[in-house]
C-alpha cells in the first residue's frame, strides 16, 4: 500500500456535472426547484424535491435510469484504475448524497476501488421514496464553520481522515476538486501534500485570490484528460520521492561499516 490518499469530489469532479441538477432536469422538474430554491437550504430543497418527483409517480426506477447516463469524461475511469492499482487509498468527500453517488460508482463499475465515502445520507425509505438528509444536522447544532454550507463542513471530514491515520504512515494526501465547498478542505492540508482545484470553477477562483493562504501545492486541472494526467504524474512524484528517502535511510545504515579512513572511489572523466 503506498503513502498515498486521493480524496475526490464528486459532482463535477468524478462526473461532469451536478448530479442534483442532472436528476432534476432530466425528470422535468427544473421550474419547481427552482421556484422553491430561494425558501430553503440545498440540501433540504433535494430531500423535498424527492417527495415531489414521488407524489407526481416516478420512481426510484426513473431516478437511477437518470443516473446511469450521467455525463462522465471518458479519462476519469481509467484514472480512478490507475491510482487504485498504484496503491492509493481512494476516498469520495461530496456535498452529494449516498444514493446518487453509490447508484453512479456501481453502474460505473468502480465502486470498490473506494476506501470510504463521505456524504449526505440518501435511502430509499418503506413508502418507496428517497429521502436525502444533511451529513450534519444543521437542526440540533451549527458545526461551526463560516466557509461552508450549514450541512457539510468538508475541512471537518478531512481532519477526520488526518486524525484517523497514524502519523507513523507518513501519509500524503491529493484533493481533487471544483466547487466552493471543496476551498475549506484545501486549507486543512498540510505543506507535503497537494491541491488539485479545477480551473476556472469556484474553488479555483478562491484559491487565486491568496494562493499563499495553502501550505499544499496547487495543481490545477481543466478536464477529465487534464485530471488524469496531473493525478498520475503527482502519485509518480510522491512516489520516486518516497524511494529516494528510502534508498537515502539505506545508504545511511551502510556507511556506518566504512571506516573514517577509507575512501570512495574517484569518478573517472568521461570524454565527449
Amino acid at each position: 500500500m503506498s503513502g498515498i490518499v486521493v480524496v475526490f469530489d464528486f459532482d463535477k469532479t468524478i462526473v461532469d456535472c451536478d448530479s442534483d441538477n442532472w436528476v432534476i432536469d432530466e425528470l422535468g422538474f427544473t421550474d419547481l426547484f427552482n421556484q422553491l430554491l430561494p425558501t430553503m437550504p440545498w440540501n433540504s430543497l433535494m430531500d423535498r424535491m424527492m417527495m415531489e418527483l414521488h407524489s407526481e409517480g416516478k420512481t426510484i426506477e426513473d431516478i437511477e435510469g437518470v443516473l446511469h447516463r450521467i455525463p462522465i469524461h471518458p479519462r476519469v475511469i481509467p484514472a480512478i484504475k490507475a491510482a487504485h492499482a498504484l496503491g492509493c487509498d481512494l476516498r469520495v468527500v461530496s456535498d452529494a448524497n449516498m444514493f446518487f453517488i453509490e447508484t453512479i460508482l456501481k453502474h460505473l463499475g468502480i465502486r470498490e476501488y473506494f476506501s470510504e465515502i463521505n456524504t449526505n445520507p440518501g435511502y430509499v425509505n418503506e413508502e418507496g421514496r428517497l429521502r436525502i438528509l444533511p451529513y450534519h444536522d444543521f437542526n440540533k447544532a451549527s458545526h461551526g464553520c463560516s466557509l461552508c454550507p450549514p450541512n457539510m463542513c468538508k475541512g471537518l471530514i478531512i481532519d477526520r481522515i488526518q486524525n484517523s491515520i497514524s502519523p507513523d504512515d507518513n501519509k500524503r494526501f491529493i484533493y481533487l476538486g471544483d466547487g466552493s465547498g471543496d476551498y475549506c478542505p484545501s486549507l486543512r492540508l498540510k505543506e507535503r501534500d497537494f491541491m488539485m482545484p479545477r480551473k476556472n470553477f469556484p474553488v479555483w477562483d478562491l484559491i487565486c485570490k491568496d494562493p499563499l493562504l495553502l501550505k499544499a501545492e496547487i495543481h490545477g486541472w481543466s478536464d477529465g484528460e487534464e485530471l488524469e494526467q496531473v493525478l498520475l504524474q503527482l502519485i509518480n512524484r510522491i512516489s520516486v520521492e518516497e524511494s529516494a528517502q528510502f534508498i537515502s535511510s539505506d545508504c545511511k545504515l551502510h556507511t556506518l561499516s566504512i571506516s573514517a579512513h577509507e575512501t570512495l572511489p574517484k569518478v573517472l572523466p568521461v570524454r565527449p
